[in-house]
């Protein structure tokens, strides 16, 4: 119930939004609006405004399919204009103005992402401190020196002025917005004792970054650092016929300190590697009981995607540790507009990447998957959503402005020609135009939808 409610309502106001910055921008052009729509299909709900703005007759209403809106006007291509009423046409406008309708549904998008990213900013966000599990093995970080609790304080290229990092998710976006170069990442770490701080050099690794994005994951950081404990197990499973309970913290396996549930599920998935695992003496800490336990434990052998590998049946690690990232009035809003220009400058060259195939047309998702994360970012509270809404507002803002016909930014390209032409495209071009436009958006909805159902039925062979 509340994905689906959470997914209406970013349809809503996203398609809303999109829409009121047509209408508001040709209202102020003098175009007439007939008809505001929320929705496509059979009416839902109509409304009048009983005292309407001069010179308009503009009816509301919301449809039933809300996968879209419009904003319909006077217009002599949809049929004959009366003399008297040919001020209020659209056509009939000045190309500034015409450009300036058309541009406005896309910018208002873009405005509301700034200004969701601005109250999240200044309500607060709760986020993982910016602690590190135990890093990959031979992984540019390990070879780096980096720990499991390290925290980083600061990071960014070797020669530049670094970045403060104030959370685990700031450390992620500052790398997915850098583009690899031919010298070290540096992160600036103090020790779990906090006695010391020192400076690591991540050398690049020579596998290129996964869709040319650097994540940390690329660089051998697995996470922020989680205590190695169990949480709930599998009636019947390993851990618990082992004697094993939720909350106990796995302190050391055959003797080797556990760091991290990092370590823990590392260690518990390499066991069954080699073969059927060999058993294992945990010392475990128990709550309420002094001292170490001593169980032991056999891991079973099961086999994923080929791979065989080791399982206990029981959840590990704890939420890491979170800090409240709050940001003053100016700070965020400078913040929020900084974002929103990253996230669309992101989407841009993820769309260019996938063009030259650099990246994966999978990254293309569709409602399905948008109402899915739609309800995870609302469980997970206001900042959250908040943050959904925004990052789904420059999306839809930057895509209607591609020079695709029947998006926003194929009639800016129309106007664009019309400038530099002096005269506009035929009827013959823009109905051959529009046609090539609508399929290559509904190939690209197919697609998305296909990315959707192949998430949630995958083919298995």
């Amino acid at each position: 119930m509340l994905t689906l409610l959470a997914f209406l309502v970013a349809l809503t106001l996203l398609i809303a939004v999109h829409e009121y910055g047509h209408y508001r921008m040709a209202v102020a052009c003098g175009v007439r609006v007939l008809r505001f729509s929320i929705g496509f299909g059979p009416v839902l709900w109509r409304w009048k405004p009983s005292r309407p703005r001069p010179d308009q007759d503009t009816e509301f209403v919301l449809c039933t399919i809300p996968l879209g809106g419009y904003v319909r006007m006077l217009d002599e291509s949809e049929g004959p204009v009366p003399e008297p009423e040919q001020r209020f046409e659209f056509q009939r406008q000045s190309l500034a103005c015409r450009a300036a309708i058309v541009a406005a549904g896309p910018l208002a998008n873009l405005m509301l992402a700034v200004l969701l990213y601005a109250v999240m900013h200044w309500v607060g966000e709760w986020q993982s401190q910016p602690v590190l599990a135990m890093p990959l093995a031979a992984s540019s970080a390990e070879q780096a020196g980096v720990h499991s609790g390290d925290r980083v304080l600061r990071a960014g290229w070797h020669d530049d002025e670094l970045h403060d990092i104030v959370s685990w998710q700031a450390l992620r976006w500052r790398l997915m917005q850098e583009t690899p170069q031919d010298r070290p990442w540096v992160l600036e770490l103090q020790s779990p004792d906090r006695q010391g701080v020192r400076e690591v050099l991540l050398t690049l690794p020579t596998s290129a970054a996964p869709d040319g994005i650097m994540t940390p994951e690329w660089l051998g950081l697995r996470g922020p650092w989680m205590a190695p404990v169990l949480g709930e197990l599998v009636p019947g499973g390993v851990a618990q016929l082992a004697g094993l309970r939720k909350g106990d913290t796995v302190v050391r396996i055959q003797s080797r300190l556990v760091p991290d549930a990092t370590a823990l599920r590392t260690w518990v998935r390499q066991s069954g590697e080699g073969g059927a695992p060999s058993p294992q003496v945990w010392e475990v800490a128990r709550r309420g009981q002094p001292g170490l336990l001593l169980i032991e434990v056999q891991p079973r052998q099961v086999v994923q995607d080929g791979q065989s590998l080791g399982r206990i049946d029981a959840l590990v690690g704890e939420p890491p540790a979170q800090v409240l990232v709050q940001l003053g009035f100016w700070e965020g809003g400078l913040r929020a507009l900084e974002r929103t220009g990253d996230v669309a400058w992101m989407t841009l060259t993820t769309l260019g990447r996938m063009l030259i195939g650099q990246a994966s047309w999978q990254h293309v998702t569709g409602p399905i998957t948008m109402a899915e994360y739609a309800g995870k970012s609302a469980a997970l509270g206001l900042s959250a959503y908040l943050g959904f809404l925004a990052l789904i507002s420059v999306s839809l803002g930057v895509l209607n402005l591609l020079p695709i016909p029947v998006l926003d930014g194929g009639h800016l390209m129309y106007h664009l020609w019309e400038a530099l032409t002096r005269r506009r495209p035929s009827p013959r071009w823009l109905d051959t135009l529009n046609r090539l436009g609508l399929s290559m958006v509904l190939l690209l909805m197919l697609l998305a939808l296909r990315n959707d159902l192949m998430r949630w039925w995958p083919v298995t062979p």
